[in-house]
């Protein structure tokens, strides 16, 4: 592996689908790059030699080991089919939260890795089923009732820094919203139940509830702003799978331990502790309700189901594995006790190494049967989606037999075993000399990375982390002393690591300790600090007290636990203005915590035995969370490394620099209160309904309802529609020979079936005159190039598109109404308005004036900022007759239209509240820069659906005043001002209709 380095190993861009990967041969990962998406796999763990408790030997993983996924491969094959033919199969609410997501035009974009596992989630859920894919429910089925007992489990394998959290929130968002808009149906559930290995990544998981203030739902904009209001009915509840565990009845208060013994002298199940029934109650008792839950695991290869094992192991091997499948059966049990209980629809599990490891009684390295999706870290790493881990340190060497990868087979003779309680304190100062000059080369490393971080201020962000993972709480203090500082006869001495150090060189402790030590079990648990542990700690216990009333003044300190505070301490390393502001280095004991999220760690060290790989990736993946989420000028993220010492982690080889990216800057763009003179209020709508007369139908057509049909857009083999659910396949030859009545015929049923209502409800017997008016259509509208025919009106999608033309010149005649359309407003939410306006962007912006706009800014789409938008901005900021405006993102105002019979979203710019008029009727102006750097998409369609079925729909409701279209083109855009000016006045002209006593559907 020496003489192969890879200098930059990002090849795909992080928000669409890989399409390169590095190889593998025997000798392990190569230069070589394919020209492909690499297939789902993982590595058979080879069996290595033990002697003494040795930790892992350094092999590498090579083509030989690759194991493919068969399930996940398949699965990502039918979800790639159905992605790229546009979501079929789906609800309405489905789809528009799968577009939502998968809009390149947002601000805050979505990576592909998290848009895929949702979707395979979603497959799984609502296509599978309608589209014959029986296979999948029946290989999981067999799966889980193997090793699950039958729990419905369904796993996505994501790279530790991928973001398995939004995910959570994008699966949460899709079910609750479902269930909101479709309550009686079975698929969905507004209840959640949210387990978690420990309580570090509980607390993290608080962006899930829709109350938080920081929830993603909003900050990742994950939901359309629209649809935001439905959140509010869902039930969450997140909580550590320790609350599995049973614990004592209040009536066991006050009881002696001899008196519980006599009471219950078998040993059986305790009268004094909760039952399975009473620990369930417990768990879910804010959820309420009977109906059944969704379950999401997180970290979740801590559940599952072990069973004997005869594996030879050392004493600590085997120690650690009987803690993890302890732990792993109660979370595991206590959740089939809620499906027995309330019922489970699915648990949704999400880690980055969902694989049975050594002790558990399966094969080392398998991997859970039950995973759907996966995204791996190697995937991550060429989507540059995470740090790359770098070893050694030194740049200009890459060497396998390099000390510091092999760290603890060098040293582990010389450190203590166990923890510290009866023995001697350790002297700082005969720190073995290994494993100093590993700490001192690491340091070297880091201080020329904070050198780098100070010189270019970064934007008030927090000093890079170094991280130390030590054996017990002996090597922990031993280390943490010798880097942080430690006390000697009442004197402070300084660590040997100055940038480290929480004594400052006078021989004062820092007010704000720069190194920390955290006992990542004992958090994790929440039963409390240790008084071993609580001693050892408590110089910088206290030094963090002070800083809690120092910065939190009238807060009191008694409902603070230290471990509290501690957690606080750790959960908060890397984020501004937090308890954890100013760490700089975390010495902790045993593994620390997965879910730990600081994106700012460029450096770990390991003191300890990694027996496996995925111990190895699971420490390292504490470092790989990116620092910048910003593209270069070719949408590729740039190259950012962990240097890690004594993890014996292979996978890249690479001694490529981080090159330094300059941060966007982010701004809030929102609502200000004092400006609420220029709000504008809108309505919401979900589609239109249109009420006929009972007199004969008539169509007015025109250029907007003619049909070119050219033999360029058809294949030769297709689908035709079906009106009454079949379907048939036909050659262009054969839709040749169809009659032209023919096709008049099932255009008419088409409309009938589909487009022509009253209040929803279909009018059959408008058959007759659908079929003249079809036939009328077919005469005068549609033209025929390179010697097209009639029957190609018989496909799908085209026979949608006729039947959406010919519906159009029904449902609106110039001059008079044949039918009147109306509103169809959202059941929930029907009224807008700018006050809703909050997000965080990193586009262009243009400041507006107090006067008149709600909002602080206006965005400005594409690179360096869309011009076109911006003079219109320019103009109605300053143009008389304009009482307010605002720019339409994140503000959940769309319009409704279908192309080739589906149900889009179309956004337009701006809103344009016009001055009062004397009859006190509030107009207001929809206003769509075309042509600019948007994408146009089905142009027409939108422009059409606008003016000749929103704003005729919305006018004639009559509760939200009078509305206009207008739209500036490329040919306007000089003129924006006499272009607006005239739709202005347009607008102005038109009289109120008698407000609708029955208001909308």
């Amino acid at each position: 592996m020496s003489d192969r380095v890879i200098e930059d190993p990002i090849l795909n861009r992080p928000y669409d689908e890989p399409s390169r990967h590095f190889e593998f041969d025997v000798d392990g990962i190569t230069d070589m790059i394919a020209e492909r998406r690499r297939p789902s796999s993982y590595f058979i763990p080879v069996p290595q030699s033990r002697k003494g408790g040795r930790q892992l030997e350094l092999t590498e993983l090579t083509a030989d080991q690759i194991q493919l996924n068969l399930l996940v491969n398949r699965i990502r094959e039918h979800v790639t089919v159905w992605r790229h033919a546009g979501y079929g199969n789906v609800s309405p609410t489905t789809r528009r939260l799968l577009e939502h997501w998968a809009d390149p035009e947002r601000d805050n974009r979505v990576l592909f890795c998290q848009r895929e596992a949702a979707e395979t989630a979603i497959y799984l859920a609502e296509v599978a089923p309608r589209t014959g894919d029986v296979w999948i429910r029946n290989e999981l089925a067999g799966a889980n009732a193997e090793y699950n007992d039958g729990l419905n489990r369904v796993a996505l394998k994501m790279a530790t820094g991928s973001g398995k959290t939004v995910v959570m929130a994008m699966l949460i968002a899709w079910q609750v919203l479902n269930k909101v808009a479709t309550p009686q149906n079975k698929l969905y559930s507004k209840r959640f139940l949210v387990v978690t290995p420990g309580l570090t990544i509980r607390d993290r998981l608080r962006v899930l509830l829709p109350s938080d203030p920081e929830n993603y739902y909003r900050l990742r904009d994950l939901v359309p702003a629209d649809l935001l209001g439905g959140l509010g009915q869902a039930q969450i509840v997140i909580t550590n799978y320790h609350a599995f565990l049973p614990r004592e009845l209040a009536t066991a208060r006050g009881v002696s331990r001899l008196t519980k013994d006599v009471l219950n002298p078998g040993g059986g199940p305790s009268p004094f502790t909760e039952t399975e029934g009473q620990i369930v109650t417990r768990v879910l008792r804010d959820l309420g309700g009977s109906q059944e839950i969704v379950v999401f695991n997180d970290e979740a290869h801590h559940c599952y189901r072990g069973k004997v094992d005869d594996e030879k192991l050392t004493r600590t091997e085997r120690t650690e594995a009987k803690e993890r499948n302890e732990e792993a059966r109660v979370w595991l049990t206590g959740l089939q006790a809620i499906e027995s209980s309330v019922g489970v629809k699915t648990v949704y599990d999400l880690s980055a190494t969902p694989f049975f490891l050594r002790g558990s009684g399966y094969q080392e390295g398998t991997l859970f049967p039950w995973v759907v999706s996966d995204f791996a870290l190697i995937d991550a790493i060429e989507s540059g989606i995470v740090k790359i881990p770098r070893m050694p340190v030194d740049d200009n060497q890459v060497s396998r037999t390099v000390t510091y990868l092999d760290l603890w087979s060098e040293v582990r003779d010389e450190l203590p075993k166990g923890g510290r309680r009866g023995q001697v304190a350790l002297d700082p100062t005969q720190m073995p000399d290994t494993l100093e000059t590993a700490l001192r080369a690491l340091y070297d490393s880091y201080q020329r990375r904070f050198d780098a971080w100070e010189e270019a201020g970064d934007g008030g962000g927090t000093p890079p982390v170094f991280i130390v993972v030590c054996s017990n709480t002996s090597v922990s203090k031993w280390v943490f002393d010798w880097i942080g500082g430690y006390k000697r006869d009442d004197i402070a001495i300084p660590g040997e690591l100055p940038l480290f150090s929480n004594v400052a060189e006078d021989g004062r402790w820092l007010r704000r300790p720069r190194t920390i030590l955290v006992d990542s079990a004992q958090l994790e648990s929440g039963d409390g600090m240790s008084a071993e542990f609580k001693k050892i700690a408590v110089t910088e216990i206290n030094a963090f007290h002070a800083d809690y009333a120092r910065r939190f003044p009238g807060r009191t300190l008694d409902d603070v636990s230290d471990t509290d505070l501690l957690r606080e301490v750790m959960n908060t390393v890397g984020k501004p203005g937090k308890l954890g502001e100013p760490v700089r280095c975390v010495v902790s004991v045993s593994m620390l915590t997965e879910g730990w999220d600081a994106n700012t760690v460029t450096h770990i060290l390991g003191i300890r035995a990694f027996g496996t790989q995925l111990l190895c990736e699971q420490v390292v993946g504490r470092g790989l969370r990116r620092r910048s989420y910003a593209v270069d000028d070719n949408g590729y993220f740039t190259p950012e490394y962990a240097d890690v010492i004594g993890v014996p982690f292979r996978f890249i080889p690479t001694v490529a620099q981080t090159r330094d990216v300059t941060l966007k800057p982010t701004r809030r763009v929102h609502a200000e209160q004092e400006r609420a003179a220029a709000k504008i209020t809108f309505p919401r709508l979900t589609g239109y309904r249109t009420e006929l007369s009972e007199s004969r139908l008539f169509a007015d057509f025109s250029d907007d309802t003619r049909l070119v049909l050219s033999t360029a857009d058809f294949p030769t083999e297709t689908t035709i529609v079906g009106i009454v659910g079949d379907e048939d396949t036909l050659t262009l030859a054969e839709l040749k020979a169809t009659r032209e009545q023919t096709v008049a015929f099932e255009l008419a049923k088409l409309l009938v079936a589909e487009y022509l209502d009253v209040q929803g409800q279909r009018l059959p017997w408008l058959f007759p005159q659908a079929l003249r008016l079809t036939r009328q259509w077919l005469a005068e509208q549609v033209d025929y190039h390179d010697d097209t025919f009639p029957g190609l009106l018989r496909i799908k999608q085209t026979a949608r598109k006729a039947a959406e033309k010919i519906v159009r010149a029904i449902t609106w005649v110039d001059g008079a109404r044949v039918g009147t359309v109306l509103p169809v407003l959202r059941s929930f939410d029907a009224v807008g308005s700018t006050a809703e306006v909050d997000f965080f962007t990193t586009k262009t912006v243009f400041g507006t004036s107090p006067d008149r706009c709600h909002v602080n800014y206006v965005t400005l789409d594409g690179p360096g900022g869309n011009e076109w938008e911006r003079a219109v901005a320019k103009t109605l900021d300053t143009m008389p007759g304009v009482a307010a405006y605002a720019k339409n993102d994140h503000l959940g105002f769309s319009v409704p239209y279908t192309h080739e019979g589906i149900t889009r979203q179309y956004v337009p710019d701006f809103l344009v509240r016009l001055d009062e008029a004397e009859d006190s009727v509030a107009r207001t102006l929809i206003v769509e820069v075309s042509g600019s750097q948007k994408s146009p998409g089905p142009t027409a369609e939108k422009a059409a659906t606008t003016r000749t079925s929103w704003v005729p729909a919305v006018n004639a409701h009559g509760g939200f005043g009078l509305w206009g279209y207008c739209e500036i083109g490329t040919a306007e855009i000089t003129q924006a001002k006499k272009v607006l000016t005239a739709a202005m006045a347009a607008l102005r002209e038109l009289d109120p209709p008698a407000r609708r006593s029955r208001g909308a559907a």
